[in-house]
């Protein structure tokens, strides 16, 4: 209950300076818009040799283009959505269904559990609720610390941005928190829309310099404080291990596996660890420390 009062609270604060700063881009696109063109351009012109000019207009036509279908596409969902009275139905079934079938599956989950556990053969009852028990902690424990982790990055990337002068400080720190939902993910992005904003705004190269502060900062109570304190070792993984299992997910299932990467690696670190133990505590591990000591 406490949590959630704090989090509504939260939100009330943030909510108007999310708008302002949303005001302020639709403000500031015109000018940023004349300083791509006037300056920008010619500046990489002057510097490569290269001529942009036919690469603008593509950009520009394409935006024109894909503003035009997106145009299209909102009216005909729209008037599909308006003409199909199956359609409307459905979705209003499902509006309405959803939270019913959410509340009796809170309120039976136990039974539901205490039913699957017990049609589980008793040989190996204790040891695949051990197991499931493990892996729920693992998920529950990374899930809990990692939406602790992008708020708490969210402002401090955010309030360290503000203070550098960014004007859409803001709104890259939050983005940058929330992005960080996929490790290694959020300092990117955050990076890059910051630099970029700061080169819009200002021509000072030295905003860049404490931009790199602030997200260096950022990184270093990541990975000092937060992680290890809100996360912990509860996953057990290692650093490398993270950064090739999100890869991996990547490779293999697009956003949706990058997303879900960590929390399936856990579950089978888990995995990993029972084999382990089982193997230390075999007769062939016993056999060969025998031989070895022989």
């Amino acid at each position: 209950m406490v949590f959630t009062l704090v989090g509504a609270l939260v939100l009330l604060a943030l909510v108007p300076m999310v708008i302002e700063q949303f005001v302020i881009i639709k403000n500031k696109v015109p000018d940023y818009v004349v300083r791509i063109n006037g300056e920008f351009i010619p500046l990489l012109q002057a510097k490569t040799g290269l001529d942009f000019s036919q690469f603008v207009e593509q950009v520009k036509a394409s935006g024109f283009s894909m503003a035009q279908h997106l145009g299209k596409l909102s009216v005909n969902v729209l008037n599909t959505f308006s003409k199909s009275s199956a359609f409307i139905a459905a979705f209003v079934g499902n509006l309405l269904l959803t939270p019913v079938v959410t509340f009796y599956l809170l309120r039976d989950w136990d039974l539901f559990i205490a039913r699957l556990e017990h049609l589980l053969p008793r040989k190996w009852h204790r040891t695949v609720v051990d197991l499931v028990e493990e892996c729920d902690e693992v998920i529950g424990a990374f899930i809990r610390g990692q939406l602790l982790v992008m708020c708490a990055l969210g402002i401090i990337y955010a309030l360290g941005l503000r203070m550098v002068g960014l004007e859409l400080g803001l709104l890259i720190g939050f983005t940058a928190g929330v992005a960080s939902i996929v490790p290694y993910l959020g300092t990117v992005v955050g990076v890059v829309m910051a630099v970029a904003a700061w080169l819009l705004q200002t021509q000072d190269p030295t905003g860049l310099i404490y931009i790199a502060i602030v997200f260096g900062v950022g990184q270093a109570i990541e990975g000092m404080v937060l992680t290890p304190l809100l996360v912990g070792d509860k996953i057990g993984m290692h650093p490398v291990a993270v950064i090739f299992s999100v890869l991996a997910g990547g490779q293999l299932f697009g956003f949706t596996g990058v997303l879900l990467a960590l929390p399936v690696a856990a579950v089978i670190t888990v995995w990993l660890r029972y084999l382990y133990r089982q193997y230390m505590d075999s007769e062939l591990y016993e056999e060969r420390t025998s031989e070895g000591d022989g």
